[in-house]
């Protein structure tokens, strides 16, 4: 399957998230969560998801070839897909490395076009790269050129049955040290109970990106 012609991303967090990412301005690399933490341990950022190892190692282990110098885990990772591997095993709840407990109700999907936030990557300096399979792996592949979209798995990424391609489902878009909000286009929601608190946390945004209760993007 060839790439779509207008390839979105998606990055997910838990809808108490969203306060904090508005009042930022955007959503924030790993390092740069760190950093706040650091030196404004008050600073309140909500629910965190992911694996702790596992951001440990994007931290200080996996690089970008494409990019030298540059860690995993300085950058703001989305996917290619709603439905990802990562909310498959927040809905199970039962990985030993997952601290969260509190299944995929309150996650919610933003997203964003690729292209527009190549363009604006450019533009402001940030370096940016795209990886065929899992970036917290122990190896994985990585580009930072839109000519080579067409080596991710486009069948991987959009399976629905992904247990023998778990890895390139995984493909990951990298943006470095943050993501502006402006360029989240779309919220997708589980249910009606998160599409309220959504419409909450942005009465407080400049930018309101549309929030649709989209199930399908679920398991």
């Amino acid at each position: 399957m060839p790439p779509p012609a207008a390839p979105k991303i998606y990055h997910i967090v838990h809808v108490d998230r969203l306060p904090s990412i508005i009042a930022d301005g955007g959503l924030l690399s790993d390092a740069e969560i760190v950093k706040r933490a650091a030196t404004n341990p008050a600073h309140g950022m909500g629910t965190t998801i992911g694996m702790g190892s596992i951001k440990e190692a994007r931290l200080t282990q996996r690089t970008l070839r494409s990019n030298p110098g540059l860690f995993v885990g300085h950058c703001v990772p989305f996917y290619f897909c709603f439905r990802s591997v990562m909310l498959y095993v927040i809905y199970k709840a039962n990985h030993p490395g997952l601290e969260y407990r509190g299944g995929q109700g309150p996650i919610v999907h933003l997203e964003a076009d690729l292209l527009a936030t190549v363009d604006w990557g450019n533009a402001n300096g940030r370096r940016w790269a795209f990886t065929l399979s899992n970036a917290g792996s122990a190896y994985f592949s990585d580009r930072a050129d839109l000519a080579e979209l067409d080596q991710i798995d486009w069948d991987a990424v959009n399976a629905r049955n992904w247990q023998s391609c778990r890895e390139a489902k995984a493909a990951e878009f990298l943006m470095e040290q943050s993501f502006p909000w402006e360029l989240v286009t779309r919220i997708g929601v589980r249910s009606q109970q998160y599409h309220g608190q959504v419409r909450t946390a942005l009465q407080a945004a400049e930018h309101k990106p549309h929030v649709e209760i989209k199930p399908d993007w679920y398991y």
